[in-house]
């Protein structure tokens, strides 16, 4: 019997989900259908089928029959928000264990995420699914002061903004439909959702759900900035935190209520003064090396978990490290282009586990995130660990402090 491959749908960016496919790949010969023809990922993979669009079912379906045709599939999985639909229906396609379409869609579309959250009485916003700034408009004014406006298929925080008067609909608006135009997928109905801004501290919880049973993993503590954006300039993983037994069984029934059975989870919370209420579900793996993150601080290899449960396997979740990792982000200092950035040399034993930049000179960066500009509102990041989350906050704030960027208004300063 041939040997079973584990077929991975989009690879994504290298900085940022490479460590992602090398987890993978070290535990399951993996096959990849993507966009374009591999480069980084060559080492990482056995075999591959080149589509022009992976939301278009039909294409991906006969890229993943022809792999089938030359090697043996056994699991099926991916770590990006915009090929869970695909993916779910490439495994029903070929007899894969996934979840269900239905309960990715019911992630992936948040009016529907909160409709099923308020019906198994799950703790979330109060919202309203909107078509114009006139209906916009009528919700907060029901809802009160401050709202959030979001694109009703939004990932990555894109086209999501907070109006705090009725003056601010109409740019908040703006940045919502900007957001949707670019976030949709096969059968969504488009929209804006007008929601209950939830007030507290955000984090996420990351989950392992595995035929049904649900067992959390970590607590991620978020930092956010740049309002009424809501750019997340860190994240911070302890082992053992003392949060996760309080947050869990929200997070479970979340899952439970969108119909998610398989898979690791990234699922988002705010604690509010009534309590954890959730903001979203995202049925696969967080981003911002989130993953990393929770492996620095607990052992715990979840992209290598969440490949193990695609091909079948129970994963060891047995933490072997309780320590704390954080991630930074640098964002730029205005609106304008990168025209220099550097690095000071760091010092040994400065918790200092990765240095990324994001953005060469000469791009044009903003704070303000738009479908133009996706990815130019982080210039760079830094990853870091500690022994107690004091000692990874110090560690981070050192690490960014040593990367100086300058930003000019003008093209013509840029490198």
């Amino acid at each position: 019997m041939p040997r079973p491959h584990l077929l991975m749908i989009g690879s994504g960016p290298e900085i940022m989900r490479g460590y992602m496919l090398q987890a993978a790949a070290a535990r399951h010969p993996i096959l990849l259908i993507d966009t374009s023809a591999p480069t980084w990922q060559l080492p990482y993979i056995r075999d591959h089928v080149v589509v022009s669009d992976l939301s278009r079912t039909a294409a991906v379906a006969a890229a993943a029959d022809a792999l089938a045709g030359r090697q043996h599939i056994g699991g099926i999985v991916t770590y990006d928000e915009f090929q869970l639909l695909t993916t779910a229906k490439i495994a029903e396609h070929l007899a894969l264990l996934a979840n269900s379409p239905a309960a990715v869609r019911a992630c992936r579309d948040k009016a529907t995420s909160r409709e099923r959250l308020a019906a198994a009485d799950v703790p979330s916003a109060d919202f309203t699914w909107v078509e114009s700034l006139q209906e916009a408009v009528r919700a907060a004014d029901r809802m009160g002061f401050p709202v959030v406006l979001k694109p009703s298929s939004s990932a990555g925080s894109m086209g999501v903004t907070r109006a705090d008067s009725v003056r601010d609909l109409a740019r908040a608006w703006d940045v919502a439909i900007d957001g949707a135009a670019h976030q949709g997928f096969e059968g969504h109905s488009g929209g804006v959702l007008v929601e209950e801004y939830l007030d507290g501290p955000e984090i996420s919880v990351e989950t392992l759900t595995d035929q049904g049973i649900t067992t959390p993993i970590a607590v991620t503590r978020k930092s956010l900035g740049y309002a009424p954006y809501f750019l997340e300039t860190g994240h911070t993983v302890t082992g053992a935190d003392p949060l996760l037994p309080a947050v869990a069984p929200t997070a479970a029934a979340a899952l439970r209520a969108l119909g998610i059975t398989h898979g690791i989870s990234h699922v988002e919370m705010r604690l509010t003064p009534s309590g954890p209420r959730i903001i979203e579900v995202n049925a696969r793996l967080g981003g911002d090396r989130i993953g990393q993150l929770v492996h620095h601080a607990t052992g715990i290899d979840l992209a290598g978990a969440a490949a193990d449960l695609a091909m079948g396997h129970h994963p060891t979740l047995n933490p072997t490290r309780a320590s704390t990792a954080a991630i930074g982000m640098l964002y730029p200092t205005s609106d304008g282009y990168l025209t220099q950035r550097s690095l000071q040399p760091g010092r040994p034993g400065d918790g200092v586990e990765d240095f990324q930049w994001l953005c060469q000179p000469g791009v044009a960066v903003t704070l303000t995130p738009s479908s133009q500009h996706p990815n130019n509102t982080r210039v760079g990041f830094a990853v870091v660990t500690g022994a107690t989350p004091e000692d990874a906050r110090h560690n981070l704030s050192a690490a960014l402090e040593r990367a100086q960027i300058r930003v000019h208004s003008s093209a013509a300063h840029a490198a």
